[in-house]
């Protein structure tokens, strides 16, 4: 076993990172065994982000070092990552006004340039809002389908509650080199006991309150390839098991991402469920899911200088009723 702070070579294997065996009925208990509704109130819109107190924010702002910062967002570009035919479009960027064009009554001593975008808001790095799932009919905190209207979006449990919570501790937990990987196989279904020693092997502790940024190498292994954003988009890929909720649950953290198109292994581990750790985590548990966050930079980083807890802020967008948000995050060393 590598010492705390020591790279890990890429013999190394650790863990097996297999897919397990789960029903809708095995789900359904961890859901009812982890469910916070009620925890914080009848009207609460937060979750698990209420665990973000100002003392553990101050706490956050230790783990500041050196002024590093690492920026954690892929850029939203035409080209990626959604597929043709995705639901969700890529962002399509347009000029509004260029240099060249003269604003009305304007000479040609002042100039200027102004844009627009239009994108769905989970089309690259993002949050999900608590309200983004539901399960047998209800979201986090026992809100109804009634909750999210076309015309105004999320009157609960919208993102933008997170917009003064998403500041804290971040851990990164490298799978993908602990396990001795360059990027996990696709196949690869990263469980609880993985989590666990990966924390322990790196010399990191994970707690309430925390942001737990988990890296595969699924992203790392798409810029490889040089063909292009491919299948990453809803195609098969690594990620977190079922029995992961019990590690993030169990400690109590806020928020979990991953450098994946879903976060979740795919094929998921129930055949009669789709996207079961959404269920347990944002509808029942109010943990907050990031998907499709780039983590290279900062997981060389840590890997040298042994390091893998740092400042995490990582804002959403305040646009009124949205259920997930664009995001820039960044990682403070």
């Amino acid at each position: 076993m590598a010492e705390a702070g020591e790279p890990m070579t890429m013999s190394i294997r650790r863990g097996d990172l297999r897919k397990r065996e789960h029903t809708r009925a095995s789900v359904e208990a961890l859901a009812e065994r982890y469910r916070t509704w009620g925890e914080w109130g009848p009207d609460d819109e937060v979750g698990a982000a209420n665990r973000v107190t100002p003392e553990k924010v101050l706490a956050a702002t230790r783990e500041v070092r050196r002024g590093e910062v690492f920026s954690l967002a892929v850029p939203l570009d035409r080209a990626g990552p959604q597929s043709a035919g995705s639901l969700r479009a890529n962002p399509q960027h347009v000029m509004l006004v260029l240099p060249t064009d003269p604003w009305p009554g304007e000479g040609d001593l002042q100039r200027f340039s102004d844009d627009a975008v239009y994108m769905p808001l989970q089309a690259a790095t993002q949050w999900d809002g608590l309200c983004h799932a539901f399960y047998a009919g209800h979201t986090y905190n026992g809100r109804d389908t009634s909750s999210v209207t076309a015309g105004h979006g999320a009157k609960y449990n919208s993102i933008t509650n997170l917009r003064d919570r998403a500041v804290g501790r971040g851990v990164l937990l490298d799978v993908a080199r602990w396990s001795g990987h360059e990027h996990l196989p696709p196949d690869a279904s990263i469980q609880a006991d993985d989590l666990a020693r990966c924390a322990a092997d790196q010399g990191v502790e994970v707690g309430e309150g925390d942001f737990v940024l988990v890296r595969t190498g699924e992203l790392a292994r798409i810029r490889d390839a040089g063909e292009g954003w491919g299948r990453y988009a809803g195609g098969p890929a690594p990620g977190l098991g079922v029995g992961a909720a019990e590690f993030l649950c169990d400690r109590r953290v806020s928020g979990i991402a991953t450098d994946t198109w879903g976060m979740e292994a795919i094929p998921y581990e129930t055949p009669d469920l789709i996207a079961p750790l959404h269920a347990i985590l944002l509808v029942h548990a109010g943990i907050y899911i990031g998907e499709i966050w780039d983590l290279e930079a900062l997981a060389d980083d840590c890997a040298d200088d042994g390091t893998y807890s740092f400042l995490l802020a990582a804002q959403p967008l305040t646009i009124t009723g949205a259920v997930g948000s664009p995001i820039n995050p960044l990682a403070i060393k």
